[in-house]
């Protein structure tokens, strides 16, 4: 058991006050099976009340952590509470890669499906679209594996923990491959309007950040290197200029603290992550928050933001842009839609940022913005609901895995009802 009871960034303490760590599937299950209330926690890494409980939480990360590659099918089979990046290293050595992944490589890989979490790319689905099975427990203690021809699997890769504690994942893979990552200072936000598609059709993954208040941007430009590739930066790319330097994203944070940069190519997994697996991510002591707007409304939407730069401005620590391709998955923020996420990494002042939120979420409401589950939001219960076409198969199947509402929690209450 773990006496540590709060998230990563110390903002929300769980009100359970027992959070077990088995060392083996059939201890897991057998907790569950006894416990009345109980819910899986991941990295510790939302900032939203997604994984609380009022019962007791459970850690996968003291599971055996096999990373089981089937060459073959093209997948990997992997431990639910590892972290990316360490997946990722070991994919990596024995030839393979994943799609895409996100800005940190210390989230656990069970609790990134589960809330939708994603890295950029026009091109790329979020991180739960590579997952081909889930191997989970039910309320019941039964462990049971759901693959893609499953007819509800759609509605179980991101479930929001509401369906049991997952155990393994069931991931695509592809061949290894490098990622040339450059950074451009002075992106003018008139520009980042102006030319929208064209700076995120610009490479495999591409993120802008923004203080908002400057009137420019930064652009972070994740290329992949295929066989012959003859491409090069453009060192005045739409008026920005190329950096001189290794940045971070966050301001006044080590460069050394974020990937490579400068155009030097390097393994996958040292690229896309904006963040190195080896320090703290991001700025540590911080909120955040997430919308994601339909790539049709995505210049509309940054507008409305650029025009509340004044409220936003004084309380951030940076905000990125990014792309994220549609999807099927029924609770997904992309489900039936590309999308932009719109990202704000806040300082940690609580009572500040809660009527900025609210003043976002007014301005984004027009253009049906989605928030991360994982983030904060203080979007009305009901709009959320709306904004989820298969919200009432999701109930159905929650119903059949979980009878008795032993992994609910508050959350899933006011969001899914």
């Amino acid at each position: 058991m773990s006496a540590e009871r709060t998230n990563w960034a110390g903002n929300l303490t769980y009100a359970a006050t027992l959070i077990h760590t088995p060392a083996s599937v059939e201890e897991l299950q057998e907790l569950v099976a006894r416990t009345g209330r109980i819910r899986a926690l991941g990295s510790r890494h939302s900032f939203s009340d997604v994984a609380d409980t009022t019962g007791e939480l459970v850690s996968v990360a003291g599971l055996p952590p096999p990373v089981d590659v089937d060459a073959a099918a093209r997948t990997v089979t992997v431990a639910a509470g590892l972290r990316y990046g360490d997946v990722a290293e070991e994919l990596h050595r024995q030839g393979w890669a994943l799609h895409n992944l996100g800005s940190l490589p210390h989230i656990s890989v069970a609790g990134a499906v589960a809330t939708a979490t994603h890295g950029s790319g026009d091109g790329n689905g979020n991180l739960a679209t590579a997952v081909a099975g889930l191997h989970l427990v039910r309320a019941d203690g039964e462990l049971v594996t759901l693959r893609r021809d499953d007819p509800d699997f759609d509605g179980a890769v991101v479930a929001l923990g509401a369906l049991g504690v997952v155990v393994a994942v069931t991931l695509d893979v592809v061949p290894a491959f490098e990622v040339r990552q450059v950074v451009y200072d002075d992106l003018p936000l008139r520009t980042v309007a102006e030319r929208f598609d064209e700076i995120f059709a610009a490479a495999y993954s591409v993120s802008v950040f923004t203080d908002w208040a400057s009137g420019t941007a930064r652009g972070w430009v994740k290329h992949r290197v295929e066989d012959g590739d003859g491409w090069t930066p453009d060192p005045h790319w739409l008026g920005a200029r190329l950096a001189d330097g290794a940045r971070n994203p966050v301001p006044g944070m080590p460069a050394a603290n974020a990937t490579e940069q400068q155009d030097v190519a390097g393994p996958w997994y040292d690229r896309l992550p904006h963040f190195r697996l080896e320090f703290t991510p991001s700025s540590g002591a911080e909120l955040q928050s997430e919308y994601l707007v339909p790539r049709d409304h995505a210049v509309e939407a940054f507008g409305a933001l650029a025009r509340l730069a004044g409220r936003i401005a004084p309380l951030l620590h940076i905000s990125e842009i990014r792309t994220v391709a549609a999807d099927d998955l029924w609770l997904s923020s992309s489900y039936g839609r590309d999308v932009a996420g719109f990202h704000f990494t806040w300082k940690q002042d609580p009572d500040g940022v809660g009527p900025v939120l609210a003043e976002i979420e007014r301005a984004l409401a027009p253009y049906d913005a989605r928030p991360h589950w994982g983030k904060l939001f203080t979007v009305d219960p009901g709009q959320v609901r709306e904004r989820y076409p298969r919200l009432a198969d999701f109930r159905r199947l929650r119903g059949a895995y979980d009878p008795d509402g032993r992994f609910g929690n508050a959350f899933l209450d006011r969001y899914i009802g």
